[in-house]
């Protein structure tokens, strides 16, 4: 789902665990209509004003004339945040705990278990899966078609050509960071292996903003 600020011909398409927070307490900075959108919510209102769900095509051609952009991650930075910041920050797992159970998962895995189970725990918490989905489903499979496409270093960037889009001064805001690091590396052999195939399609998919680590 497009986040769109008509006020500025800006449209936004985020993807989960690429820095989607941030971008969108920018785009708060910039929308006339954010205060009013945002009285009906409780305190997680970004997410709620600004939601975050599969592209559309229709969507992206209705906004031809606006600003269109998207922010990528890369993959592998993207699939460890899912475990250090939903699983373990976040705690998105507890608030399972009986469905867990259920299921034989724990709710308080390590993060090779975790991600050796990653499809069983995608289908017990929609939280998971939400995040965990490809970067195709979010932002689609055409991103030349994007103004522009940012990836999470360039956030900086991003705050500059909002400014001047709006002529309003736009301050990057890192936000939902991740409490904890996890490298690839960390994970045995095993759960690498099991990784590999979703990070070799993403891989593809981002090829033009990011290098493939296994070729």
């Amino acid at each position: 789902m497009v986040v769109a600020i008509p006020a500025h011909a800006v449209a936004y398409w985020p993807v989960p665990k690429a820095g989607c927070s941030s971008v969108k307490a920018m785009l708060a900075q910039i929308d006339p209509d954010f205060d009013e959108k945002a009285r009906k919510f409780d305190e997680n209102h970004l997410h709620k004003v600004y939601q975050t769900r599969q592209f559309k095509q229709f969507r992206f051609d209705e906004h031809e004339e606006s600003y269109r952009f998207t922010v990528l991650r890369d993959p592998i930075k993207r699939l460890m945040s899912v475990y250090t910041n939903r699983v373990v920050q976040q705690r998105d797992l507890v608030n399972r705990k009986l469905t867990m159970q259920k299921h034989n998962l724990p709710v308080y895995p390590d993060p090779d278990v975790f991600f050796q189970n990653l499809k069983a725990y995608c289908r017990v918490s929609t939280r998971i899966f939400h995040h965990v989905k490809r970067s195709g489903y979010y932002c689609g499979h055409q991103l030349e078609k994007f103004n522009r496409v940012y990836r999470t270093d360039e956030m900086q960037e991003l705050a500059h050509d909002l400014s001047k889009i709006s002529g309003q001064a736009v301050q990057p805001k890192r936000s939902n960071a991740s409490t904890m690091t996890l490298e690839f590396n960390d994970l045995r052999v095993k759960t690498r292996e099991m990784l590999r195939p979703f990070l070799m399609r993403e891989y593809r998919h981002l090829s033009n903003y990011f290098d493939n680590p296994f070729n």
